[in-house]
């Protein structure tokens, strides 16, 4: 069962579809997405957690605008889809469950990660300058992952005043 109301987050969930994310719904989903060998993968464990949320979606977005990008971009929603939550988890190893949450795979190994106590105290455009960094270093896909001209088309959920600029 889910934890709120499916209306209520569908905006949000949207935030991120619309820069090339797919959804992972179930457990099985999970495992596919990151047992794929020879490529890399963002998973973000999506939340209405205040501003970690409405900080993390559009610094991802932002991110996503960068010359090399993962190879594949995976979500899973906190409080709704709670199996597969749980998988993702389990592929993070020792590290604390939080939500929101970003998760860096090569090969199905995690290389980067940056939990909600990280996410709590940055803008979106911090977001972004982390996610850049890691791209940079991990990834060899060219971005951005969706044109620029669409990217400017995006309206962000507004959560404790979040928006691009620093």
């Amino acid at each position: 069962m889910s934890s709120y109301d499916p209306v209520a987050v569908q905006p949000m969930r949207e935030e991120l579809l619309a820069v090339g994310f797919r959804e992972l719904l179930d457990p099985a989903a999970v495992d596919e997405a990151l047992a794929q060998a020879g490529g890399s993968a963002l998973v973000v464990i999506n939340s209405v957690c205040g501003c970690a949320a409405g900080n993390m979606r559009p610094g991802v977005a932002l991110a996503l605008q960068n010359g090399r990008i993962p190879d594949r971009l995976r979500t899973v929603f906190a409080g709704m889809e709670k199996l597969a939550v749980r998988r993702v988890r389990e592929h993070l190893g020792p590290l604390p469950e939080s939500s929101p949450f970003l998760a860096l795979f090569r090969d199905g190994e995690l290389v980067w990660a940056l939990p909600r106590p990280q996410l709590e105290q940055r803008t979106a455009v911090d977001v972004a300058a982390a996610l850049v960094e890691a791209f940079e270093q991990h990834f060899e896909r060219s971005g951005p992952s969706i044109p620029p001209a669409q990217f400017e088309q995006l309206g962000f959920t507004a959560t404790c005043g979040c928006s691009l600029e620093a």
